[in-house]
């Protein structure tokens, strides 16, 4: 009994020594000031927990280059391993993607994924100046730097930054980009199984085989802020908090529209306190409401509603400054046009019919008889009495003398007396 004792934990104490938890996020859309706080957290969080390593599920279009700067520097300050893997089927380490793939200190891709152009661009795409030049230059040392560390393709990794260049991951395996291939995170985590791996000059062993998984998600706040940092929502909200608001202002009493176009202003505003703003272009948007709320008020022949799309629409191209050093996602064609003949159709119809129901003349009191027909029960000389809506009332005449059983018109009220007009 004492030898099978004895042998069971010879057999299953490398087990227990050797079975270890790793923490396990995944980064599925832009590189956002929200992505670099979950990435951070995630890794003092395993680093606490003193898990094997963090693996890193990444699916990417790009994102913000400081965003980025802020992943890499949270990976290369790790005290423990980063596994980067692009996953799953169909997903790409684009852009801020490649930085932060070749920053891991395993670099793993799914069949069917690809990675690279990494070139920074401007918003909307216009040709390289000098400032574009800078920002390449930039970013080219900055992937050096970082490939270099991870023994990496250099030359690659700066042609990815430079000419945009991308590949699959059986070209990336070819090409010392990336350090193997996984169909799951299963594979993965055999296949990295005994990997030594440098931690500030210190050689760490991984063991990962029997490893327990542990999913960290982003939490509701975080969520909340990466969701607004899509320029397009954030833009969505901006406009929608500014056509509340003025909604309100035209309709007071509405309430509802004003509380709603407040909440979406301070969350559009607050999308956009982390975004490249170019405050020209929000000057230009705020511009353009104000010539539409002149054209309900005066009359322009549809020149100020004219010069109001206008100014929203450049606005809204030229609401992000288009920095070199900031890669992300432009606002759409779409939604702006969208957004412009929207705002268009709201001052137009909406506002405007609330301003002509303002002006409609009252539908109750005295006010009512101004244009009603009548006729003079007794005559009036100029002053004699009338007959209006069933009603008795003390008139005089602005013109000749109007006889009894004649028709009359109300022109005018004063101190509770009608002054008319024969018809």
């Amino acid at each position: 009994m004492k030898r099978i004792f004895c042998l069971a934990i010879y057999i299953l104490l490398p087990a227990f020594l050797f079975a270890q938890k790793v923490v396990s996020i995944t980064v599925d859309g832009s590189i956002n000031p929200a992505s670099a706080e979950y990435i951070s957290k995630a890794i003092n969080k395993a680093e606490t927990e003193k898990a094997v390593c963090i693996l890193i599920h990444l699916n990417t279009p790009g994102g913000l280059l400081t965003s980025t700067r802020t992943i890499v520097s949270s990976i290369l300050e790790s005290k423990l391993p980063v596994v980067v893997y692009v996953s799953p089927a169909g997903a790409h380490a684009a852009s801020a993607g490649v930085f932060i793939t070749l920053a891991a200190h395993i670099a793993a891709m799914a069949p069917g994924t690809n990675i690279g152009a990494a070139h920074p661009v401007s918003l909307q795409g216009t040709p390289d100046s000098i400032m574009n030049s800078k920002g390449t230059n930039d970013a080219a040392a900055f992937i050096r730097t970082i490939a270099k560390k991870r023994n990496r393709n250099v030359e690659w990794a700066e042609d990815a930054v430079r000419n945009s260049v991308a590949i699959n991951e059986a070209e990336a395996i070819e090409g010392n980009v990336i350090d193997l291939i996984a169909a799951d995170d299963k594979e993965l985590l055999k296949k990295i199984d005994g990997k030594p791996v440098d931690i500030s000059g210190e050689t760490k062993v991984l063991h990962t085989k029997n490893a327990s998984v542990e999913v960290y998600e982003m939490g509701l706040f975080q969520k909340i802020l990466d969701k607004l940092s899509d320029p397009n929502i954030a833009y969505m909200l901006m406009m929608l908090g500014f056509l509340g608001i003025i909604f309100e202002l035209f309709n007071p009493g509405a309430i509802f529209p004003g509380i709603v176009g407040v909440i979406a202003l301070i969350f559009g505003f607050y999308a956009m306190s982390n975004l490249p703003v170019n405050y020209a272009g929000l000057s230009l948007i705020v511009f353009g409401i104000i010539l539409f709320v002149l054209e309900i008020k005066v009359v322009s022949h549809g020149l100020l509603s004219i010069g109001g799309v206008i100014s929203i629409l450049l606005g809204s191209l030229f609401l992000f400054r288009t920095s070199p050093e900031e890669n992300f996602i432009s606002i759409s064609w779409t939604v702006i046009f969208a957004a412009t003949s929207v705002t268009a159709l709201f001052f137009l119809f909406v506002a405007g019919m609330g301003l002509k129901a303002q002006r409609t003349k009252p539908v109750i009191g005295i006010d009512t008889f101004i244009g009603k027909k009548g006729e003079a029960v007794i005559a009036l000389e100029p002053k004699g009495i009338i007959k209006i809506n069933g009603e008795i009332w003390n008139a005089i005449s602005l013109s000749a003398k109007i006889d009894a059983g004649e028709k009359i018109i109300v022109r005018e009220i004063k101190n509770l007396t009608l002054y008319v007009e024969k018809v």
